[in-house]
């Protein structure tokens, strides 16, 4: 790896880290000392890159910089291209259109050999299956959640017992055979996991929950004990 190609990578795991990474991880993570690595963030200072932090301490790359274009390895195509079939066959239509508008905007910047990889990629998604999961409402909790808007769910749990619930979506999880919105639910006063083909009916309603959904994915985050990266 040439020490252009080392600096790009530096940067992109900075990107990928939203609170301060070791300067340990950083080096073992590049193949590289620790002095290497000291000598490359203060490189990557001096260029502007709006790093923060220091040995001992941990680096974070601050919110709102932009990193300049890169070269996508055949690999990463492949990741992309699955991803996106993914997408574009199991989630709501404004999703799906976004990922093919994605995979159009990376065709028209890469070289032909990958370009080539990205049209004619050998990985296909499988079928869906039985299950309903390209699922209406959705798109409609997908809105919810942007806006921070309660839901009035009318809900059915596994013994077809239905329930009028008052909830505050603040995750969707989508899982291979079921899709789930996460929650709190004002009728039990706790964080909640409702699957949505049982939501019967839903209303999203204009009442501004009163926490940040940030804050509720933390407690959720919390309460499963899954380490925020």
């Amino acid at each position: 790896m040439s020490r252009s190609e080392r600096l790009l990578e530096l940067l992109q795991l900075l990107r990928g880290h939203r609170y301060p990474v070791s300067g340990v991880d950083l080096a073992a993570k590049l193949g590289i000392s620790l002095r290497t690595l000291y000598r490359d963030i203060r490189s990557l200072q001096a260029q502007g890159a709006p790093i923060e932090g220091e040995a001992g301490l941990g680096y974070v790359l601050r919110a709102g910089f932009v990193l300049p274009p890169l070269m996508f390895t055949p690999d990463e195509i492949e990741a992309l291209v699955l991803g996106a079939r993914w997408v574009s066959e199991r989630t709501d239509a404004e999703l799906a259109e976004g990922a093919r508008r994605a995979l159009s905007k990376i065709s028209a910047i890469v070289t032909p050999e990958l370009r080539y990889r990205l049209e004619e990629s050998a990985l296909l998604i499988g079928p869906k299956g039985e299950g309903q999961l390209y699922l209406p409402q959705i798109l409609k909790i997908r809105k919810a959640i942007e806006s921070e808007f309660k839901l009035l769910i009318s809900y059915g749990d596994k013994d077809r017992q239905r329930t009028q619930r008052i909830i505050w979506p603040f995750a969707i999880g989508f899982f291979d055979d079921v899709r789930v919105v996460m929650a709190w639910c004002e009728l039990r006063s706790d964080i909640r996991h409702f699957r949505i083909d049982r939501i019967k009916e839903l209303v999203v309603t204009e009442d501004v929950y009163p926490q940040r959904r940030q804050q509720l994915l933390n407690a959720w985050y919390k309460l499963n004990n899954i380490s925020r990266k």
